[in-house]
Formats: structure tokens, C-alpha cells, sequence
């Protein structure tokens, strides 16, 4: 999972908006994804992460900003572009009654137009069916597999036009944990094995740091922080959380040294008995809350709102 440097960006987003009607959800989205690149795009429900991948999908026109995907504008691309991009939506129940070695032939054979000397489409339905662990499953009806056998499914169907480039909505929403873990390592696969650039919208923090290059997080409509998962870990990361109980009634205190804090905690006359005493270091998906929190709040990394 790593990009491919020297190279034009996969992605390029420029001060994207969108309005609705009245109503601003995205306020200059600026975004750029390397090719090969893994970026995870975090954040609450209703921050606008599948406005961003709907416009940049070519589902949704956009209100204003600069827009490329794989060179070309998605708002004007046509279908061989489409033939360059693999989708895995949210969720969808379509097609329950056919068997999966037939669906994904079906959706293979729309491909065929658009193969090249270079790219062969559609990837071998077998070779594919192997390659997401489904080949035992070929014959079964859509509606008989998993949670986590349709996912890999849904993945099977974004990579049987042999993309250059997967957008994931929500990929894991729903799944078990034993299905969740085999779904990232089945995408893992996907980024490092065929070099695939992958977008996937997610509000699960663990989740971005495990797959991701990157992690750009969006707030309200703006990308308030973005980086390797390092790079956000040393940024967010930082704060110690110290609760007591002083005479019977207890307290919550972030702050950046929790060593310094108590040890003026105890030498202040005025704070009463102090008993329960904890300190610990806020954890990377503390800090992310905050984070949101206060964007949500209008308030700046600096304390100002």
C-alpha cells in the first residue's frame, strides 16, 4: 500500500463545494490521492464523505471547485473512464436469485468493449472468484452468502472491470468482527498485490489506520486534519485525562502534562480531599473525538472559537 511517486495524482480535489438548495454540506474540500495510494477519508455521520465520493464517483454534480479523477473530470467523463472505476456501495440487496459465478460473469461481459492491449477486461471470473476467497461459493445464490461472503462479493464485482481505481462506501458497515477482519485483509491484498488506488469512506478510526497510506478527516463539511496515521497520532495524540472525586464530588480534567496537573491538584488548599485519583493517556480515538468535537463546536486547535 504505498503510492507511486512521479506521477499525476489519482485524485486531485480543489476547494470542492456543494449546496443544497440552501444548504452548504461541503465548504473546500481540497483532496489529493497518489496512484497505488490507500486514503482513508474519516469522519461522523453527516460530515459529508459520501457527498465528496458521490461527486467524485460522477454520481453528483458539484456546486463549485476543481474535480479530477484518473485525469478527467468526472462530471464529464465518459464510459471508458467508468470502465477504470470500481464502486463497493454501502449496501445493496439486487440480484438475490443468481448465482455468483453467473452475476459477476454478467457484470464482466459489459467490460469487454473497453479492453486494450494493455488491460485485458474483464478479469477471469475464476481467477477472480479465487482471488476474494469465493470460489466455493460460485455456485450459490447471492442471497445465501454472508454478510462478509457478499462484501467480498461486492469487492469482486468493483474489480472485475480491472480498475485503476476502487472507491469504498462504508465498506465494512454491518459486518461481524471476524468478517471485518477478513474484509481488510482482502483489501490489504487488493492495494498491494494489483496496485489498485483505493478511496474508502469510513467513521471507524481503527479501521483507517489499519488500511490506510493516508487518513484525510472530514468535519462539517471541511477537512480539518489529514496525514499518515503517525503523523495524526503525534497531532491529536498528547493529552492526559485525570478524574478525582473532591469532597464527594467528582471531576474531569485534558490536559497536556497530567504529572504537572496533580501535582498542583494535591498542593492546593482549596481543592478538598482528593481521593480516586486516575491519570491516563488519551487514547488515538480520544483525541479524534475531541477533534471532531470541537470542529463541530467552531472551536480551533488553539482554544478560539
Amino acid at each position: 500500500m504505498s503510492s507511486l511517486t512521479g506521477l499525476a495524482p489519482a485524485i486531485r480535489v480543489v476547494d470542492l463545494r456543494m449546496r443544497y438548495g440552501r444548504t452548504d454540506v461541503l465548504f473546500g474540500v481540497d483532496l489529493s490521492v497518489d496512484p497505488g495510494e490507500v486514503l482513508a477519508l474519516l469522519g461522523p455521520n453527516g460530515a459529508g464523505k459520501t457527498t465528496t465520493i458521490e461527486i467524485m464517483e460522477g454520481f453528483r454534480n458539484r456546486s463549485a471547485g476543481e474535480v479530477g479523477v484518473l485525469g478527467v473530470d468526472p462530471a464529464r467523463a465518459d464510459e471508458l473512464w467508468r470502465a477504470r472505476v470500481g464502486i463497493v456501495l454501502q449496501s445493496w440487496r439486487d440480484h438475490g436469485k443468481w448465482r455468483v459465478r453467473q452475476f459477476l460473469a454478467n457484470q464482466g461481459a459489459l467490460y469487454e468493449p473497453f479492453g486494450t492491449a494493455e488491460v485485458v477486461r474483464p478479469w477471469n471470473v475464476d481467477e477472480l472468484l479465487a482471488a476474494v476467497g469465493l470460489s466455493a461459493q460460485a455456485g450459490e445464490q447471492v442471497r445465501r452468502l454472508s454478510g462478509g461472503q457478499r462484501r467480498r462479493l461486492d469487492v469482486a464485482v468493483a474489480l472485475v472491470g480491472r480498475p485503476d481505481l476502487v472507491f469504498l462506501d462504508e465498506p465494512t458497515a454491518g459486518l461481524d468482527p471476524r468478517a471485518r477482519r477478513d474484509f481488510h485483509d482482502l483489501l490489504r491484498r487488493v492495494a498491494s498485490e494489483l496496485g489498485v488506488t483505493v478511496l474508502l469512506t469510513t467513521h471507524d478510526l481503527a479501521e483507517a489506520g489499519t488500511l490506510a497510506d493516508r487518513i484525510a478527516i472530514l468535519v462539517a463539511g471541511r477537512v480539518i486534519a489529514h496525514g499518515t496515521s503517525q503523523q495524526l497520532s503525534r497531532r491529536m495524540a498528547g493529552r492526559d485525562l485525570v478524574r478525582w472525586v473532591a469532597d464527594g464530588q467528582p471531576f474531569e480534567e485534558s490536559t497536556p502534562d497530567g504529572t504537572a496537573f496533580v501535582r498542583t491538584l494535591l498542593s492546593d488548599d482549596r481543592a478538598g480531599v482528593v481521593t480516586e485519583l486516575e491519570v491516563r493517556r488519551a487514547s488515538l480515538e480520544d483525541t479524534y473525538l475531541e477533534l471532531v468535537l470541537r470542529a463541530e463546536n467552531g472551536v480551533t486547535e488553539g482554544g478560539e472559537a
